[in-house]
């Protein structure tokens, strides 16, 4: 007697839900997408205990007919896939045809669906088909599902409790929010609503919605294209970032991912404006053929495959450095006050105003000249040279140190207001950009010693380090073996410090020791930062003021003035207007 059989459809809807449906979002999310679908530009999401006890969704899309509704809890049926060419074109968020019959076969669901013509209600308890009854003739769909888990008491132990449940839930609706701003979003819990959007189409307003006043005022709009990709969007600035990936939202061809490789592209664009343990907040839309992408690698269709992903990561790279290359990043202190929401939104609604009448005088005005960050002296006069290193410093303008607080910070002022500058920080970001220059150098210049300097090293590093001799050569140490595990250095590089210089070679020998990928800039960078880090004048070295106007004229010479190489700002600033309303010289 034959052992093996064909399972019937309702445990293998049972045994799909376990991967399909694992907590209350992935519920909402198969519905969301459900209603997006169905051409709805406005959906209603209400829960009650996070959706443990009641999930509906209600939306004014296209609906369906009674063949329709009832045919829509059958395993593998879709509208959105006819052929297998379909699968290599998915232009729609849903397309396996196993969300619904498997949300039904764990839970109560009442549908009640109408497409302008015939209105239906069908019932489902576990799976079976309770009854299917007329309807009113709404436009729409509103489907409520209940009791999710009744009937697998294994996993509704395994839910997680109701905040956790329902932060999950809040942070889709949201990102589909972002997905999609000219859809009207409400999600409601326990009758309180936490999000409500205007589906005006204005992403910049979604993202108020969501993060508040505060963030929404220092987000930068990014766009561009190439043969393959439209990316558009918006990027923080260095100053507004969390400790979360989760603040990085993807989305392509209006669905959410999580792709490593994109978060990772992202978080490089922002090397040395933030530090490598923050995250800022991007919400990135990418546009493509769908035949470029294949979206049929995960259950839960939240990763994705590029055909192109280098083309599409050049993008990326290229759009967010421009932007941040363009902006004066100086955090300003500002004097914190309590408003409501309604005063918040109003504020938010002047400061969008404002942008654009700032934006509509911009395009009448003659355009301002770029910065640049390279002059070769003797091809312009000195007086050329002046005007155009003025030019070059205007993401600063020239500051006047008045004196230092705690050994640590300078203090300085021009017309705008006062700023405070941490030395080592500043010190750290101009030596960084030196080193750096100087490592990219084919022509190295170096200067032989008078007294050679002579390191030992334990055996197991010098093993290593006499497998990337080629490193020091590349960089311009001249070198001899002496005795055991002992070089003599005769030569280095003119940028190397001489009053630390034996601190500075052990520094760049511990980096090619520690190196695994010898990636050329990489390990320029990793010698530059180690050396700029401990090269740099410190906190409670106390500097005078000539010295200081050196270090902040220097500073504004940086390509990236604002923050050191590990991501921490080298400067903040007191606008004149903020302390005039400290000190009480101005209204708020």
């Amino acid at each position: 007697m034959s052992k093996i059989k064909v399972m019937d459809e309702v445990l293998a809807n049972k045994i799909a839900a376990g991967e399909v449906v694992e907590k209350c979002m992935n519920v909402v999310k198969e519905l969301v997408e459900n209603s997006i679908d169905a051409k709805s530009d406005e959906i209603k999401i209400e829960l009650v205990d996070s959706g443990v006890k009641k999930i509906q969704v209600t939306d004014n899309g296209v609906g369906m007919d009674k063949d329709d509704a009832v045919l829509a809890f059958s395993r593998h049926a879709t509208s959105k896939l006819l052929s297998e060419d379909d699968l290599f074109n998915i232009a729609s968020l849903g397309f396996r045809g196993e969300a619904l019959p498997s949300i039904a076969s764990v839970a109560n669901v009442h549908l009640k669906t109408c497409n302008g013509s015939e209105g239906v209600e069908v019932e489902i308890d576990g799976g079976t088909l309770i009854s299917v009854e007329p309807a009113d003739l709404r436009r729409g769909t509103s489907i409520t599902v209940s009791n999710l888990f009744y009937n697998t008491p294994v996993r509704l132990k395994y839910l997680k409790n109701l905040y956790t449940e329902l932060a999950h839930t809040v942070d889709y609706v949201e990102k589909m929010a972002l997905s999609y701003p000219d859809i009207k979003f409400t999600l409601i819990n326990n009758d309180k609503i936490l999000l409500q959007t205007d589906g005006s189409g204005n992403l910049l307003k979604v993202i108020h919605r969501i993060y508040g006043l505060a963030v929404s005022k220092k987000m930068i709009e990014i766009k561009g294209e190439n043969d393959d990709y439209e990316v558009s969007g918006y990027i923080s600035y260095p100053e507004i970032v969390k400790g979360s990936r989760n603040v990085l939202t993807t989305l392509v061809n209006g669905r959410i991912i999580r792709n490593t490789e994109l978060n990772k592209c992202i978080l490089d664009s922002y090397h040395t404006y933030i530090a490598v343990d923050k995250t800022p907040i991007v919400v990135l839309k990418i546009n493509t053929d769908p035949s470029l992408i294949d979206i049929n690698i995960h259950p839960t269709k939240m990763d994705i495959k590029f055909s192109k992903m280098a083309e599409l990561k050049d993008l990326i790279t290229t759009l967010i450095t421009e932007q941040l290359e363009k902006l004066t990043l100086i955090p300003t202190i500002q004097k914190e006050e309590f408003v409501t929401k309604e005063e918040e939104n109003h504020l938010f609604e002047s400061y969008l105003e404002e942008k654009k009448e700032t934006k509509e005088k911009i395009t009448f005005e003659k355009p301002s000249l770029e910065f640049t960050y390279e002059i070769k002296e003797e091809e312009v006069p000195y007086q050329k040279q002046e005007e155009e290193k003025e030019e070059e410093h205007e993401r600063i303008k020239k500051m006047f140190p008045v004196g230092l607080v705690h050994g640590t910070y300078i203090i300085a002022e021009n017309e705008e207001g006062m700023f405070v500058i941490d030395q080592h920080a500043a010190n750290e970001r101009i030596n960084y950009e030196r080193y750096l220059k100087e490592l990219g150098t084919h022509e190295k210049q170096v200067t032989d010693l008078l007294f050679p300097v002579t390191i030992e090293f334990p055996a197991n590093e010098f093993i290593i380090l006499k497998e990337h001799f080629d490193i020091l050569e590349r960089i311009g140490i001249s070198y001899e073996e002496f005795g055991m595990n002992t070089l003599i250095i005769r030569s280095v590089p003119v940028w190397l410090p001489s009053s630390n210089l034996e601190e500075a070679l052990r520094k760049i020998f511990d980096v090619i020791i520690r190196t695994e990928d010898f990636d050329s800039y990489k390990f320029s960078e990793k010698v530059a930062i180690t050396l700029a880090c401990k090269m740099s004048i410190k906190a409670n070295d106390h500097i005078e003021l000539s010295d200081m106007e050196v270090l902040l004229e220097r500073l504004r010479a940086c390509q990236n003035p604002f923050t050191c190489p590990h991501g921490r700002p080298t400067i903040i600033t007191y606008s004149k207007y903020e302390l005039e309303k400290l000190f009480k010289r101005a209204a708020d």
